[in-house]
């Protein structure tokens, strides 16, 4: 370890290992530093205006900002700038006992990092000093350049902008005593999900304010000034009060710019000593503010504006991330390390506050560190229909259930975008009703309800993933057309799953409407290319989309995705009446198998079609009798289960929690599948039929959807996609000939 001149004159603590370069005690550590701010025993500081605990959380910004560098120059890599820009008011939150922090920006990692580095929290991942921080940052099995779901004392993970929200909300509606702070950047605030996931929130829950948006003014996106960088103070504060926020709070670094700094956005740390002090004490008020206002029934914004940058190695967009050059012997860096470097004494004091605030470390206290509660649902009132009976509704047979889950979790919510009507589940608006301000009765809404239903996929998503990642049941349902623009939450949320430290429900979720029910809405309804997503993600280990095929089986399946820890599980069905082709029993099978045999007879020949789907089940069962008549024995297998034909060695499930190792055998997959010919078959994306092309040796083919075009049934769309009886007979006829 390297130590400027001259060298420390007290003993460096042993978490200090690592720290290039030390500083002199900063004026006022004698007067202020002589014992830690938070007292022992207590959980936070006495009051924000306390001179004592204004200067040790300015050693504590500064000591957050110096980490950053240090950890990130270690690797030439990751981003310091957004971070630094807000050292004071994430400082502020933890000299105030705050710690269930979230972000919206997966490239604030290294401070969150540091954050947690100095509360010890990541000592329950062995690292106990920079140095470690240092080697296992952006290392396998260690810090990731992005937050993850697997860092000790940190509630969310964050990569894509404008998702961190839900998080904070979900939190906010599980643990209604608890502040849930989230920085958003600037950047970030461009994204339109943010204020429309909050416009909805608040109006579907008005009494749930203990989140606490923190926006991170400071004037810079990642390569480029923010759009929001040309908007004044008052255009700002209006922008959130159109916007429904009831308190805004802003702390703008440039009121207390003692170094004639140029342009709106201001440094600091270029500041006199006396003026940084006065700019920290007024972020520490308005933190102590903007959080007891959150908490007091407030919709609640607080901003910090200061520019991006502040304290590290550059400023403005130029402080977004290091390049390779910015190595440990980068003069820039160096510089930037000398000038943030504290004492030992210093670093002791930030060590002591920071674990004793909120009464102990992050890693300990925050809400997703424990499992959440969950109402015991005792048995599904499963309803099975007779085979070959009526035709049945499958959505509306699930919603029977949901409603019955509903009932039974008082934390319970399901989301949909486009309505529960229009997706065959009324039924679940009737029983658990639309959750609204206004009370009616036409269309069972009132402010009580468990339905869920911004117009925004992201929104939906958002809430229901969130909640499932804090440990709470939840359902998204969409038209399989739309979700898309719901995934990238979802998809975040199940790689967090897949590398959490403890059990969650699964992320469930309901796609109806498939591309074959909506020929007369044309193309724009008809885009199942999420299916696509859906197969890739099944190598993830821990992703299953189900097919089932009928009202009884979509009973079974959404029963078994209830028993499911640490997994996104998608199911897709029609919301129109089909016949009923299996019974409970064969779908359990099924889940085990990836699919069940619904037809097959003997013949000169034999092929198999895998069908993917219920409405599919049409042409290839007349297909079939074609073939019969010609001698040909035909198999019909439904699909229910895609994973489980995947070999292991083709999936990443050993490296997820509660991994799942269950594949269908090489006698199993012969059984269901082995023949002289097969032909995979689906409505939707081809590539999830990927295992069944892998594992055959037969001669083989595939009949998929191509594109949507407007057309008067499900029967016309089929045959514009090439999904004809008559086109699979004749297929069939020539893989066998």
């Amino acid at each position: 370890m390297t130590a400027t001149t001259p060298k420390p004159t007290s003993p460096v603590p042993a978490f200090c290992e690592g720290i290039q370069y030390f500083g002199q005690a900063l004026p006022g550590l004698e007067t202020y530093g002589g014992k830690p701010a938070i007292a022992e025993g207590n959980v936070a500081i006495a009051s924000p205006s306390d001179p004592a605990a204004v200067f040790q959380t300015l050693l504590a910004a500064d000591a957050l900002r110096y980490l950053i560098l240090q950890v990130t120059a270690s690797k030439a890599s990751g981003h310091p700038g957004g971070f630094a820009s807000v050292a004071e008011g994430i400082a502020a939150l933890i000299m105030l006992g705050y710690k269930n922090i979230i972000t919206e920006v997966g490239h604030h990692a290294p401070g969150f990092y540091s954050t947690m580095f100095l509360d010890r929290s990541l000592e329950d991942m062995g690292i106990t000093t920079v140095q470690q921080m240092r080697e296992r940052f952006r290392e396998m099995h260690g810090l990731l350049g992005h937050l993850s779901g697997q860092i000790p004392g940190l509630l969310n993970p964050a990569g894509p902008l404008g998702q961190g929200q839900h998080f904070a909300m979900a939190g906010a509606l599980l643990h209604r005593d608890t502040l849930f702070p989230v920085t958003i950047g600037d950047g970030g605030i461009g994204e339109p999900y943010i204020m429309s996931s909050f416009g909805h929130f608040h109006t579907a829950y008005p009494d749930v304010t203990n989140f606490l948006p923190i926006l991170v003014w400071n004037g810079y996106s990642q390569e480029h000034h923010s759009m929001v960088s040309t908007k004044s103070n008052d255009e700002m504060i209006k922008y959130w009060e159109g916007n429904g926020f009831q308190e805004i709070i802003l702390v703008n670094a440039k009121d207390f710019d003692d170094a004639n700094q140029p342009g709106e956005y201001v440094d600091s740390t270029a500041f006199s000593w006396e003026k940084r002090l006065e700019f920290t004490q007024a972020v520490l008020e308005a933190t102590d503010k903007a959080a007891k206002s959150a908490l007091g029934g407030k919709l609640t914004v607080l901003i910090i504006k200061q520019l991006k940058g502040a304290g590290v190695h550059a400023r403005g967009a130029k402080a977004h991330n290091l390049y390779a050059h910015h190595t440990l012997d980068n003069e820039e860096i160096i510089q930037a390390l000398k000038q943030r470097a504290l004492s030992p004494e210093a670093w002791q004091l930030v060590r002591t506050n920071s674990e004793r605030a909120a009464g102990g470390p992050a890693s300990h206290q925050v809400v997703t560190e424990k499992e959440l509660p969950l109402p015991d649902l005792g048995t599904l009132p499963l309803e099975e229909f007779p085979v070959k009976g009526d035709k049945q509704v499958a959505t509306t047979a699930m919603g029977a259930l949901v409603a019955y889950v509903g009932k039974q979790d008082p934390n319970f919510i399901i989301s949909n975008a486009d309505g529960n009507a229009a997706s065959g589940i009324n039924n679940i608006n009737v029983a658990l009703k639309i959750l609204h301000p206004t009370v009616d009765e036409l269309y069972y809404q009132g402010p009580k309800g468990q339905v869920y239903e911004p117009l925004s996929e992201d929104a939906c998503a958002g809430l229901a993933a969130s909640l499932a990642l804090f440990g709470a049941r939840t359902l998204w349902c969409s038209y399989e057309s739309f979700a898309i623009n719901g995934l990238p939450i979802w998809q975040t949320v199940t790689q967090a799953m897949a590398e959490l430290r403890r059990p969650t429900p699964a992320t469930i979720t309901l796609f109806t409407a498939g591309a074959l029910e909506q020929g007369r809405n044309g193309w724009t309804h008809q885009r199942p290319e999420i299916e696509n997503y859906f197969a890739a993600m099944m190598r993830n280990g821990n992703v299953f989309p189900l097919f089932p095929c009928d009202a009884n089986s979509i009973q079974v399946c959404y029963d078994w995705a209830l028993t499911m820890k640490n997994k996104g599980i998608t199911i897709t069905a029609s919301k129109s009446p089909l016949p009923v082709l299996t019974t409970f029993e064969q779908t359990r099978q099924a889940l085990k198998d990836g699919g069940i045999v619904l037809h097959d007879t003997e013949g000169s020949k034999k092929v198999v079609f895998a069908v993917i789907g219920d409405m599919t089940l049409i042409p290839v069962l007349d297909a079939a009798v074609h073939l019969e008549n010609q001698g040909i024995g035909v198999r019909v297998v439904s699909v229910i289960s895609p994973r489980r034909l995947y070999r292991p060695h083709d999936v990443a499930w050993e490296t997820c929690t509660d991994p799942d190792s269950h594949f269908l055998s090489d006698q199993g997959f012969e059984e269901l599948f082995g023949g002289d010919a097969l032909i995979g078959v689906t409505g939707g994306a081809s590539a999830m039929l990927e295992p069944l092309m892998l594992r055959s040796t037969v001669k083989r083919d595939i009949f998929a959807w191509k594109r949507g075009e407007t057309a008067s049934s499900a029967g016309e769309i089929m045959a514009f996609n090439g999904l004809t009886a008559e086109n699979l007979a004749k297929r069939a006829t020539e893989l066998v000939g």
